[in-house]
């Protein structure tokens, strides 16, 4: 056998190779591509808008592998839907590609509660907004700095900047509406309780400035007002008056106490 390839020209062998190496790389270029399917193309249909779930059978019904590249939340778009596909829809790429997709969150993301006590009604807004929270209810009191807020709340409750809320909640504001020029006569506070006596200057719109108790006091709603200043009366006995706005001290003590005449000690 190997004398008849012996016997042969050079250039017998030579082509005889040459065709062989052309015929096998003909074969395994034809292996690989029946491996990869080339030639074979699909249509990548289009799912932005569609429900999650749904989504994925369809892309994997076509032939598709599926990746959830990110997950985000708009409070515009319907929660578990497609914001964005790779490739595009409509795209003609080869089969057994990976499409990703972007979803828009189910339960909306924590944001933090920003400052607004101290700030202007108009730029609370801008926060509440840049900080994708809404306004709640708004709560006027008399107070001289017009248009401030003085408080603010989340589900009844006051809340703190840096809290932790979920995206989209309503924070309900107390706006400072600055002061009423009607005066009334200083309320009576003697024998009762501080709740009792705040409930009637918040009605009135009454700030009080300081509470000074005397000795122990544990709960400071159940104590009793046994001085205030303003006081009801002046000197001559002619009754005094207080504006919205305007603040008032108030002494308490734990035990009720006879109300002490400070016109009296004044006059002596």
């Amino acid at each position: 056998m190997f004398k008849f390839i012996t016997n042969k020209s050079i250039w017998v062998n030579l082509l005889a190779a040459i065709t062989l190496a052309i015929l096998m790389i003909f074969l395994l270029l034809q292996l690989l591509g029946w491996i990869t399917k080339h030639g074979e193309y699909l249509t990548v249909p289009g799912v932005i808008g569609k429900d999650y779930q749904q989504s994925i059978v369809l892309l994997e019904s076509k032939g598709f592998d599926v990746i959830v590249k990110d997950s985000i939340f708009n409070d515009t778009i319907a929660r578990g839907t497609i914001i964005k596909q790779l490739p595009d829809s409509n795209s003609t790429v080869k089969i057994n590609r990976t499409v990703y997709i972007t979803v828009n969150r189910y339960i909306p993301p924590m944001v933090t509660m920003p400052s607004l006590e101290g700030r202007s009604y108009g730029f609370a807004l801008e926060l509440l907004k840049r900080n994708h929270l809404q306004l709640g209810d708004t709560t006027m009191k008399a107070d001289f700095m017009k248009g401030t807020i003085l408080e603010q709340y989340y589900k009844g409750s006051r809340i703190s900047p840096g809290d932790k809320v979920q995206w989209g909640s309503r924070i309900s504001l107390l706006i400072a509406g600055g002061l009423m020029d009607q005066e009334t006569m200083v309320p009576d506070l003697i024998g009762l309780t501080y709740g009792e006596a705040k409930a009637q200057l918040d009605l009135l719109g009454v700030n009080i400035a300081a509470v000074i108790a005397e000795g122990v006091v544990t709960d400071t709603a159940s104590a009793f007002i046994y001085k205030q200043i303003p006081e009801t009366m002046d000197e001559q006995k002619r009754p005094l008056f207080i504006r919205s706005g305007q603040l008032m001290d108030l002494y308490i003590s734990s035990i009720k106490k006879s109300p002490i005449d400070t016109t009296q000690s004044r006059i002596k």
